[in-house]
């Protein structure tokens, strides 16, 4: 079920149960600031999730609420665990969803690290952007 973004903290998610230890999990990564794990149903390849510590519900509550030193943390540790993987050559896709509209189904920030295979665009076709761009459309 998609998640209200807007609505506080609820500490029984998911993430926060393996945050906890009360649910096991596979870490590839953690540090003081950041959890990174498998994801359990990946849609690539590679498919990793990483994790915030701080109770945060979205990526705007994080950015709102989350100490300099927590955003700094966190924002490194995803680049480590890209590095680390070996994602930064070929290539991978990062992506945090925010609310019901983007299809935020836990209620605790997380980011996806996506790679293994060749992704494609995400929401435009390439060739209508080749097209706009032939055309001289403003792209933006």
């Amino acid at each position: 079920m998609p998640v209200d973004a807007t609505k506080p903290y609820d500490d029984q998610n998911i993430f926060a149960k393996i945050l906890r230890g009360e649910i096991p999990s596979k870490p590839v990564y953690e540090d003081e600031f950041a959890l990174a794990i498998p994801d359990i149903n990946p849609q690539a390849p590679t498919h990793i999730l990483v994790i915030p510590k701080g109770a945060y519900v979205s990526w705007e509550d994080f950015s709102s609420r989350g100490s300099d030193a927590e955003i700094a943390g966190f924002i490194r540790a995803v680049g480590k665990v890209a590095r680390d993987a070996g994602l930064v050559e070929p290539g991978y896709r990062m992506l945090a969803n925010t609310g019901a509209d983007a299809h935020q189904t836990i209620g605790h920030l997380h980011v996806h690290l996506f790679a293994g295979r060749p992704l494609g665009p995400m929401l435009v076709d390439a060739a209508r952007v080749e097209a706009m761009i032939a055309r001289g459309d403003t792209i933006g």
